[in-house]
């Protein structure tokens, strides 16, 4: 039977990459990592943080895209509002933070809320405040130090950069699933001895 799966039946946008979709999996200074299970489509507690960071901004990502480490493209959206778990939110992108977990890329694109007057009038990166981007990198720095693995910021960029991180996983995710979650099924099977 199929079922719904926010990550391959939810579309990106109307406008990508410069607007997309953005799932929000975690809200804005939760202590709780929440994440999509990709088999079933329900948000899972993966686990809660044991420490006093907390998330700097809505955490989430973008439907119909793949990135190297198996999972679809992370964004970050700021807002001036909480936004709740499993919540669908038009997003402008506006930037990126280049980030190494272990050895993987592990990029994380940065939005703003499209609906959001308090918001919405950031159209790059360079427009934030400089803590909000001290903010994101401590948090992501810190909190897996405290889990004992090591992430670097390697840096952030602007939204070109951003765009073409999006295009890249847009086109990965076609490749690796030109059937959208039916090829996801058919991957899982196929390396399944009968």
């Amino acid at each position: 039977m199929a079922h719904f799966n926010p990550w391959h039946d939810v579309e990106r946008g109307t406008n990508t990459p410069q607007t997309v979709n953005g799932i929000i999996e975690i809200p804005k200074g939760s202590k709780a990592k929440y994440e999509l299970d990709k088999e079933s489509g329900l948000l899972k507690l993966d686990r809660v943080l044991f420490s006093a960071v907390h998330y700097p901004a809505a955490y989430g990502f973008i439907p119909k895209t793949y990135c190297d480490d198996n999972d679809p493209l992370d964004i970050l959206v700021l807002c001036s509002v909480d936004i709740v778990p499993m919540c669908l939110v038009e997003a402008k992108v506006i930037g990126v933070m280049q980030m190494i977990d272990g050895d993987e890329e592990d990029d994380k694109i940065i939005a703003v809320a499209a609906h959001d007057i308090s918001v919405n009038h950031f159209n790059d990166i360079s427009d934030l405040p400089p803590h909000t981007l001290n903010e994101m990198q401590r948090f992501f720095e810190d909190y897996k130090a405290l889990e004992h693995k090591h992430v670097t910021v390697e840096r952030f960029m602007g939204r070109e950069d951003a765009y073409r991180i999006i295009e890249d996983s847009i086109k990965l995710y076609n490749e690796t699933f030109p059937n959208g979650a039916a090829s996801e099924s058919v991957e899982k099977t196929s390396g399944v001895e009968l």
